[in-house]
């Protein structure tokens, strides 16, 4: 039996033990799980999601559990160019506004 017809199996039988109610909740938590355990494949993974412009620089930094920082060096090893959203007068007016909703 192939390798891939037993996780199958087990990623099926899943819901039966009652540790899970689907095999989705499963693959989830197994997907986390393994995420948490691997720093390198975190960064990688976030890496990979800027590049495709699915998330943004400071998302990418969440995902990595990493600052910002270590976040540009990572992009910048993995040769991914930065981009910038917004703009400085955008910038500006978003910190402007930030200070205003903190009350100072």
């Amino acid at each position: 039996m192939h390798l891939e017809g037993i996780v199958s199996k087990e990623i099926h039988v899943i819901p039966s033990t009652g540790y899970y109610d689907n095999e989705n909740e499963f693959i989830k938590d197994a997907v986390n799980t393994l995420l948490s355990a691997r720093k390198d494949l975190r960064v990688a993974v976030a890496c990979e999601l800027y590049k495709r412009e699915e998330i943004s620089f400071g998302k990418a930094c969440e995902i990595a559990s990493i600052n910002a920082e270590d976040m540009k060096e990572a992009l910048h090893k993995k040769g991914i160019k930065r981009t910038v959203g917004a703009s400085p007068a955008d910038i500006v007016k978003m910190a402007d506004e930030a200070v205003k909703l903190a009350g100072r």
